[in-house]
């Protein structure tokens, strides 16, 4: 029971760490300057993609014991959940403004513990009705105050939305295909499939540079590649590169092989309170009372969660069990003493 209670503990440490480092996806509109957010992206995706590689060469003994099958579905894996979702909300935001991709992005959390729960009746649905309801009214008050904030491209509203229902969709799948990945890999063989997403999401971004540069999209090739023009640009793309695709994914990863997917799916929600966190701190500013009430459902919400699974766990159930009086066996009677006389 010890050992099970420490490795949900750990689990739920992972998820932190993979959520807190996912979060710097959201500070890319205050540090990349006069380039594009595109730039960041393309430079985030080779630095992680060169670090995948190097991870697979090192680690090419256990990579050896994945099957084919299994290589190539962690590389798609890192291919849709990481350069894909990733290249969704950018696009997203670019046609349709500040508000309508963060309020899609939002629905995440819910959605997943809904089809998780779904997939595998982890929790009774009425243990988690009112930690679904923090957690949505949470993710509203955070973002209603960027309802009043202008829209960008209204006209393209219906390509903005496609793009935010498949930047959703792109994360569910990647979420319910990794999580059913991992409990088939071999034993210490977590850390060669976080290699494989983060190379698969570098070889995609670099099929991606040449659509970009079609559409104007990288600016780099105007503003220049020098250190002492695009430096800033090096240094915040190596920072996210290494902490939203390779510490994240592995953080995530070695979390998921720890808890209940119903769960982590609503530790998700972690990082649209530290993306919020971290705004707040580029902008200099405190939180309104709607955005520290948001944020406070959110926490909330997870705290209840979290409870709510680890009470419905065997170890959790046993906990709530009542104690009962320990009645011991009835002994034989002892033989009679002998007699004397032999018995015929």
């Amino acid at each position: 029971m010890a050992m099970i209670n420490s490795n949900r503990v750990a689990g739920l440490a992972l998820a932190v760490i993979a959520t807190l480092s996912w979060a710097l996806n959201f500070i890319a509109p205050y540090v990349t300057g006069a380039y594009s957010i595109y730039d960041l992206m393309v430079i985030r995706f080779l630095v992680a993609g060169a670090l995948g590689a190097g991870i697979l060469v090192i680690g090419r003994v256990q990579l050896r014991s994945l099957s084919g099958h299994q290589q190539l579905l962690g590389a798609s894996l890192g291919l849709v959940g990481y350069l894909g979702y990733s290249a969704c909300i950018a696009a997203g935001v670019m046609f349709g403004g500040p508000v309508l991709t963060p309020a899609f992005i939002g629905m995440v959390p819910v959605l997943l513990a809904l089809l998780s729960n779904t997939l595998s009746h982890t929790v009774a649905w009425r243990r988690l009705t009112i930690p679904l309801m923090l957690l949505t009214l949470g993710l509203v008050l955070s973002n209603i105050s960027s309802l009043h904030a202008p829209a960008v491209n209204q006209r393209s509203w219906p390509v903005a939305l496609v793009l935010s229902v498949s930047a959703v969709g792109l994360w569910l799948v990647f979420s319910v295909l990794n999580q059913r990945a991992l409990k088939t890999l071999p034993d210490n063989a977590s850390g060669v499939w976080t290699g494989l997403m983060i190379t698969g999401a570098g070889m995609g971004a670099v099929c991606l540079i040449p659509v970009l540069l079609g559409l104007d999209l990288i600016k780099l090739a105007t503003l220049g590649f020098s250190v002492r023009a695009a430096g800033h640009l090096y240094a915040w793309g190596l920072l996210i590169g290494v902490m939203c695709s390779c510490v994240a994914a592995w953080a995530w990863n070695a979390a998921s092989e720890r808890l209940p997917m119903v769960l982590s799916g609503q530790l998700i929600a972690l990082e649209s309170l530290f993306a919020t966190l971290f705004g707040l701190l580029f902008q200099r500013r405190l939180p309104t009372p709607l955005e520290a009430a948001g944020m406070a459902a959110v926490l909330l919400g997870v705290v209840m969660a979290v409870r709510a699974i680890v009470t419905s766990s065997p170890e959790g159930q046993a906990k709530r069990e009542p104690t009962r009086r320990y009645h011991p066996p009835p002994q034989a009677s002892p033989p009679p003493p002998p007699t004397g006389r032999r018995q015929c």
